[in-house]
């Protein structure tokens, strides 16, 4: 599978991440499947929002890059996304484009302009089948400012001729920069041939991004399919609109986990059928949290369980299955997990009466828990819901509190505040007494 991954150049908003927890979540669940499972993801290294970013801060555009791209990384890992098994930077496979840009100019299906080379849109018949547009609505709409070099407006950019000030790289046609599309054909192409199995990105990519890498890719070699499944997910909406860094109506990633749980963002971006839209606020994350929150207790309250699961564990799982299967249907998935920690629950409040028959259904349905759990992304233990009394958890919260206690004399309120405020975010609550200050896990 080839996931596109991020142009980096800023912070990952909301929707950024949601594209990632849905692939990683379909990866996990094909792995457990049994499958044998490939994972390639680019980062788009040169772009010309990576070069205004560039000038707007005085840096050079590679520092930009790889700050960003550093950035990225540290966020993907505190949200639970799995490193791809290859990680491709566009910048270092740019023979590679130039060697499937002279195959499209010698099969006629390109041509060089001005010291550009553009991707003749007319001279590709299946154009449009991915996103089932057709040239002539595409010319009857076309948005796209022509250029001089142009044939047609619809043709676009596989390598665009160098201007000044700008990073370039040698070239037949003279030194310029590999356009957007041509990255994604080329480096899945390498990495995975044609004809690989699955081809991810969000649904506002359908339309030019992955409808040009099809022309491109199958053009030059000749031969189809270049990807047998397309898989997108739906977009993020804040208040009803696309989140989006033109728009500027952006939620970054970075700041919202230092007020929620990761795995809240993981369950909402799952609550809803991956290819839909859904809509990020207060409601979303508040239903997400109350998820997160009964998974955990029982987590906490069920401990280990059986090596293996029961019958009845197993009747979760196959259900689990089923509906996974059915083009990766998370919302049901996420249901049958609840349904069972209401069943778990049920045989607890039995257990708790010394019914060893409850203890022993209870347990054989745990071990079923944790395996559709961490299909999902959501690594729970009974560790990490436990009453956090061994020694190095309370030499951490010691250590927390005596920061606050030293915020609060310096009379740094804020910074107290912020560090109560994170605590409580990790289920530890505390209470200001006349006696000094005391500390609680929230149950």
């Amino acid at each position: 599978m080839y996931v596109c991954g991020p142009t980096v150049y800023d912070h990952i908003h909301v929707g950024n991440a949601r594209s990632g927890i849905v692939f990683d979540v379909i990866r996990r669940y094909l792995e457990w499947r049994g499958y044998e499972v490939t994972c390639v993801q680019n980062y788009t290294d040169i772009d010309d929002r990576i070069i205004t970013k560039a000038q707007s801060e005085g840096r050079a555009w590679d520092e930009v890059a790889t700050d960003y791209s550093r950035e990225f990384e540290r966020v993907a890992s505190a949200i639970g996304l799995r490193p791809p098994d290859v990680l491709v930077k566009a910048t270092d496979h740019i023979p590679e484009m130039i060697s499937m840009i002279q195959k499209l100019i010698d099969r006629g299906v390109a041509y060089e302009s001005g010291g550009s080379v553009w991707f003749a849109v007319d001279r590709f018949p299946d154009y449009g089948k991915l996103s089932g547009r057709h040239l002539d609505d595409l010319r009857a709409g076309e948005r796209v400012e022509p250029d001089p070099h142009k044939r047609s407006p619809l043709d676009f950019a596989l390598w665009k001729a160098a201007k000044p000030g700008e990073p370039y790289w040698e070239s037949p046609w003279g030194n310029g920069r590999p356009g957007w599309h041509i990255e994604c054909s080329a480096m899945s192409a390498k990495y995975l041939g044609m004809g690989f199995d699955i081809h991810g990105g969000g649904s506002d990519l359908i339309f030019p991004h992955h409808e040009n890498e099809i022309a491109q890719a199958e053009a030059a070699e000749g031969t189809s399919p270049f990807v047998r499944y397309w898989l997108h997910n739906g977009m993020v909406n804040l208040d009803a609109e696309k989140m989006s860094k033109s728009i500027g109506n952006l939620v970054l990633v970075k700041d919202l986990i230092t007020q929620v749980r990761p795995e809240v963002l993981r369950i909402m971006a799952i609550a809803g059928n991956y290819r839909h839209d859904v809509d990020f606020g207060e409601a979303s994350l508040e239903q997400a949290k109350r998820i997160w929150e009964r998974l955990e207790a029982f987590a906490r309250a069920a401990g280990e369980g059986a090596p293996e699961p029961s019958s009845e564990g197993q009747r979760y799982l196959d259900r689990f299955r089923e509906a996974m299967d059915d083009d990766f249907n998370t919302p049901v998935a996420l249901s049958v997990i609840q349904e069972l920690v209401k069943h778990g629950n049920a045989e607890l409040e039995l257990a708790a009466s010394d019914n060893g028959q409850a203890r022993g259904r209870l347990g054989g349905l745990v071990p079923a828990f944790y395996q559709m759990t961490s299909v999902l992304g959501l690594f729970i233990s009974p560790a990490s819901g436990s009453a956090m009394s061994d020694e190095l958890t309370e030499g951490l919260i010691g250590l927390a509190m005596e920061l606050r206690d030293e915020a609060r004399k310096a009379r740094r309120y804020e910074e107290a505040d912020s560090i109560r405020d994170r605590l409580n975010k990790l289920g530890v609550v505390l209470e200001d007494t006349p006696n000094g200050t005391r500390w609680k896990v929230r149950t």
